[in-house]
């Protein structure tokens, strides 16, 4: 059985610069690029070992190379392809004995209108990949590590599970499960495991730029900070719900918006 400690040698980080081996692994889920990739960055430059997925194989292997292939590993495929989760725990155990952190980031939005338009099939694939895929991930790595030996989960939610956002119907339901699926992990999990959720704004990424692109400064001038959020600030605090400052933590959804709701109702 692994050691609770670091017993490897120091190590490059994702910026290159030598930090001690934590001796803790994480499991990022959709981290070939954007909040995902910067999630798996923040935990590799405190000195985690890493395994990321994502879809696509070239991505994610110029994000292993990027991050460190010393300590970061990756893992293609789908995320609500339960195969594709199985085999992702499996090869995180065998090649660091451990999981950690668990961070549920992939998620998907294929269309933008209304809800009384969407095709019901594409309300059940949002679904599988946002909210069933974040389920069978915790499953597999509290059964794998978790159930025993502690640790903690991070969800990727949305402002848009937490208010109404028009156009973005779908979405925004299937980040309000995720906000729920949070609330029931973190009460069955504890007191071992520390489930909490993220929920962003607008954060520029190639995921988003359809709410921003060619309209920055008129999107940005409706939060108070000024600024749309970028995904250093996701990974930030997905770092601070995984470390042990944030111990006494769970079952809390962290809104990360710039001050935007602060106007909600002020006109």
């Amino acid at each position: 059985m692994p050691n609770e400690t670091a017993t490897t040698p120091e190590t490059a980080g994702a910026s290159g610069v030598e930090v001690p081996d934590s001796g803790r692994v994480a499991l990022v889920t959709g981290a070939s690029r954007g909040i995902g990739y910067a999630v798996a960055e923040a935990l590799v430059a405190r000195g985690d070992r890493v395994c990321v997925t994502g879809r696509d194989e070239e991505n994610l292997a110029a994000a292993v190379a990027a991050l460190g292939p010393d300590r970061v590993i990756g893992v293609a495929g789908r995320a609500h392809d339960e195969a594709h989760q199985a085999v992702a725990v499996e090869r995180v155990m065998d090649a660091f004995g451990r999981i950690d952190f668990l961070v549920n980031n992939a998620g998907t939005n294929p269309v933008y209108g209304p809800l009384a338009d969407l095709d019901p099939a594409v309300v059940r694939k949002v679904y599988e990949t946002n909210v069933v895929s974040a389920l069978g991930f915790a499953q597999r790595t509290w059964h794998a590590w978790q159930r025993r030996h502690g640790g903690a989960i991070v969800n990727i939610a949305s402002v848009a599970g937490l208010a109404p956002s028009p156009f973005v119907g779908a979405y925004g339901m299937s980040k309000a499960a995720m906000v729920n699926l949070t609330l029931q992990l973190a009460h069955e999990f504890a007191p071992g495991v520390r489930v909490n959720a993220i929920a962003p704004a607008v954060v520029k990424t190639r995921f988003a730029r359809a709410l921003y692109e060619g309209r920055e400064a008129e999107t940005a001038a409706g939060y108070p900070l000024g600024r749309l959020g970028v995904p250093g600030d996701v990974g930030g605090a997905a770092a601070f719900l995984t470390s042990a400052q944030s111990d006494w933590i769970t079952g809390q959804t962290l809104v990360l918006d710039g001050g935007m709701f602060l106007t909600a109702g002020v006109h």
